[in-house]
């Protein structure tokens, strides 16, 4: 048996979009050892939207506790902050958000 995966795919962005209530999602940032702090700050900066402060300090919390939650916004948000990231070399994910 055939599937046609195109059907597949625009099937699993319409229940995605239907699922997205407008939820809280938590954008995670996984320490690693390939990228530098002024590189990661620079991202955060500009993909977050973080202030230099804001950025460094994230940076630090990754680096010591080996990950942390960089931003919390709506799915469309935070999906596109953390494709950003991973471009960059930066290892993202994100979860929705415990109510």
């Amino acid at each position: 048996m055939r599937f046609n995966t195109d059907i597949l795919e625009q099937e699993d962005v319409l229940v995605e979009e239907l699922t997205d209530t407008g939820s809280a999602y938590r954008l995670i940032v996984w320490n690693d050892d390939e990228n530098t702090f002024d590189w990661v700050i620079k991202s955060f900066m500009e993909i977050c939207g973080h202030t230099v402060e804001q950025a460094e300090q994230c940076s630090l919390i990754v680096h010591f506790k080996g990950k942390a939650i960089v931003k919390t916004a709506d799915l469309k948000t935070i999906r596109p902050m953390k494709e950003g990231l991973i471009d960059r070399g930066i290892n993202a994910t994100y979860e929705l958000a415990e109510a």
